[in-house]
């Protein structure tokens, strides 16, 4: 099992007093770090609110490049329902080249709206404009020259599209919510599907995942071409109480604010303290702890191939996000890899 972090860059939503070029390059430092320990993979997500600063994701990935020898760079997700899908692929692309072949994408349509106005869209094209959009950059991905036709973008009659990635192909997964139509749309394009599980009883998403798998198979993909990687809110420290405490505040803020907008309840400690119980979707407690229930999970999910924790939501000072990240890096990932030799070898 692959394992990563995943931020949304948030800026300054807890009053730290960082700027946001500091904050920046603060964030590049964690990427660095992650690496030097033998994390996987780290994504960076797109959002266009005054919360955030990852409205540009590949460049914060090309500066992450720059300074990483190993670790997967990817978007977490990227926008694509309001993206060109030429410009997406050429940013990856290069990204891909100035990595040495470390650049994914995971794209999705987004869990948040501002990014259609902005841009000229209709929000009542939320679905058809992903629709079109992955099928154009499929086939940018798989052709040099494109010839294409579609109704939110002009035609394309032959053009070259450049540069080309150092992979082939390069990877991009499709990032879900809760939603069947997008679950059977990944298995039957036969792509790698990313799970963001915020929220509720993990093992819920088990019949989701099922008819991802299923219609996969049915379209003739291989079950090793059908992979579930998990993203997940998560937070690790030295002990679980600490873990607690440190994530509650923030974590129960933004919840709050964002239910606001989505006409959720306010967020409560024995609300987190569910979600941070053994079927709950959290990833908050020490290292072994939180190391078991991602295999409990996984189990429940019928296998994953990659988690990413998210810990944005909490608001926490950037020295906390280096100590998790070290406890990621150096006790969960060894955990979890000494599970999948364990599974390997019963097999």
């Amino acid at each position: 099992m692959e394992v990563g972090i995943d931020s949304f860059a948030a800026w300054d939503n807890d009053g730290l007093g960082v700027s946001p070029s500091e904050r920046l390059r603060r964030l590049v430092e964690q990427i660095e770090y992650a690496d030097k320990i033998g994390l996987d993979v780290f994504g960076i997500g797109e959002h266009h609110r005054i919360e955030f600063l990852d409205s540009a994701p590949a460049i914060i990935l090309a500066a992450a490049a720059a300074r990483t020898k190993r670790i997967r760079l990817t978007s977490a997700v990227t926008v694509l329902s309001a993206a060109d899908p030429v410009r997406v692929f050429q940013e990856f692309a290069t990204l891909d080249l100035l990595s040495q072949g470390r650049a994914e994408m995971v794209v999705g349509r987004g869990s948040f709206v501002e990014a259609f106005p902005l841009f000229g869209l209709q929000l009542e094209d939320y679905d058809s404009l992903f629709e079109e959009k992955l099928g154009l950059l499929l086939k940018v991905r798989d052709s040099e020259h494109v010839y294409w036709s579609g109704k939110y973008r002009p035609s394309l009659n032959g053009q070259g599209v450049y540069p080309r990635p150092l992979q082939n192909p390069l990877p991009i997964w499709i990032g879900v919510g809760g939603t069947p139509e997008s679950f059977v749309r990944a298995g039957l394009l036969g792509l790698p599907l990313m799970v963001a599980i915020i929220g509720g009883e993990t093992h819920r998403f088990r019949p989701l995942v099922d008819l991802y798998r299923e219609a996969g198979r049915q379209a003739g993909y291989s079950a090793d071409q059908l992979k579930v990687g998990v993203h997940s809110l998560g937070y690790v420290a030295e002990s679980t109480q600490e873990a607690a405490d440190d994530f509650y505040s923030g974590y129960a803020r933004t919840m709050t604010e964002i239910g606001k907008e989505r006409g959720w309840s306010k967020m409560t400690r024995a609300r987190f303290e569910a979600q941070r119980g053994p079927e709950g979707a959290l990833l908050v407690g020490d290292p072994e702890e939180v190391a078991e229930k991602i295999v409990k999970h996984s189990k429940a999910l019928g296998g994953i191939s990659r988690i990413t924790f998210m810990m944005n939501p909490a608001s926490l000072p950037h020295e906390n996000l280096m100590r998790a990240t070290k406890l990621i890096g150096t006790r969960v990932a060894p955990a979890l890899r000494e599970a999948d030799e364990k599974e390997v070898k019963i097999v």
